[in-house]
């Protein structure tokens, strides 16, 4: 912890108890402020530490859900696609939104 120091010059001045006391508070409060400004700073680095941590963690509970939510899909889309005869309708309307989704990732990658 770095330790500032004050220092009065006395410039031929003589300064009378109550003068005294009261500088000796203001060292004590500024000694005190010091000190808290310092655990505040140590305390800011820790939480900022901290929600790093928490924003990884979200990123990567993110990244799962999206890979989760593919495999998903992908498996609907497999189980409508091996059709068991009742089901033609509802693989023929999965097929084209697909096929409208691909529309739609090709006409983004044109932009």
């Amino acid at each position: 912890m770095k330790v500032n120091r004050i220092f009065v010059y006395n410039f031929s001045v003589a300064m009378t108890g109550e003068e005294k006391k009261l500088i000796s508070t203001f060292e004590a409060r500024l000694r005190h402020l010091m000190y808290l400004h310092e655990e505040l700073k140590r305390e800011n680095a820790e939480l900022k530490q901290m929600l790093e941590t928490e924003k990884e963690a979200n990123e990567k509970i993110q990244a799962d859900y999206r890979q989760l939510e593919t495999d998903y899909t992908n498996l609907k889309t497999a189980t409508a696609i091996s059709l068991n005869g009742s089901d033609v309708k509802e693989t023929k309307l999965r097929l084209s939104k697909l096929v409208r989704e691909i529309d739609k990732c090709i006409a983004l990658l044109n932009e």
